[in-house]
């Protein structure tokens, strides 16, 4: 199947036209590829608490929107509103992933170019995830110490979680840039959900944790196969 712009999106003379001016990128499943880390770390929480774990293939599905629901999701169904439960299981997850958090996770391939070309052509950058905030702004220290982000968010108190758009447009307001000028780049329906209650054009990556049926049925106006293809559609 052809995943150019005119197969995902009928306005394909807007989207060439935009002007992009900005990007903002997902974390998990786009930047990086944590998935063993997340998966095997959850696995360890669960292990200990005498609950079943998972093959990490699982853990596809059940990452994108926050540590809480990560953990109702590998939880028992019938323990999964145990409140008890889930709070012990999430502060065991956070430990547990504080100490094991980089033994796998890379980035994926052609990612580093891809923030090297983008940042020659001065397109301001910015990361944005539900994980939360102290892991994620450590893991884009670690990971990408040579690229400048201009704003780099993860969950916060008091803000919500994406698909929720406030994260996105307070990014957008610090950036001094209108949404309408920006990539919404993300591997999931959660991230082309936020791309668009925030106004952004929604960028689908076909790399990460979800596949093309669930980024086209959440809203992708433009789906990518590697990293670099994003510089095509840069105008």
């Amino acid at each position: 199947m052809d995943f150019s712009f005119k197969s995902c999106h009928e306005n394909y003379k807007f989207v060439r036209n935009m002007n992009t001016r900005a990007v903002i990128l997902d974390l998990d499943g786009t930047l990086l590829n944590t998935l063993d880390d997340l998966a095997r770390c959850m696995n360890t929480a669960l292990e200990r608490r005498s609950f079943p774990v998972h093959p990490v293939h699982a853990y596809r599905q059940w990452v994108g929107d926050g540590l809480e629901k990560l953990v109702k999701r590998s939880l028992p169904a019938r323990l999964g509103g145990d409140s008890e439960i889930l709070s012990s299981c999430v502060q065991a997850m956070r430990q547990e992933y504080s100490r094991r958090w980089k033994e796998k996770t890379r980035p994926y391939p052609g990612i580093m170019e891809l923030l090297q070309a983008l940042t020659a052509r001065s397109i301001k950058l910015s990361v944005l995830s539900n994980k939360p905030h102290e892991f994620t702004c450590q893991m884009v220290r670690e990971f990408f110490p040579s690229i400048f982000f201009e704003v780099v968010l993860g969950e916060r108190a008091g803000v919500p979680r994406k698909p929720d758009p406030q994260a996105a447009l307070e990014i957008a307001r610090a950036l001094g840039t209108p949404p309408e000028k920006f990539f919404y780049v993300g591997d999931t329906n959660t991230d082309m959900e936020t791309a668009k209650a925030a106004g952004m054009l929604a960028v689908g990556v076909l790399w990460g944790f979800r596949d093309a049926k669930e980024l086209l049925a959440s809203g992708a106006h433009v789906l990518i196969g590697e990293p670099m293809e994003l510089l095509q559609h840069l105008h």
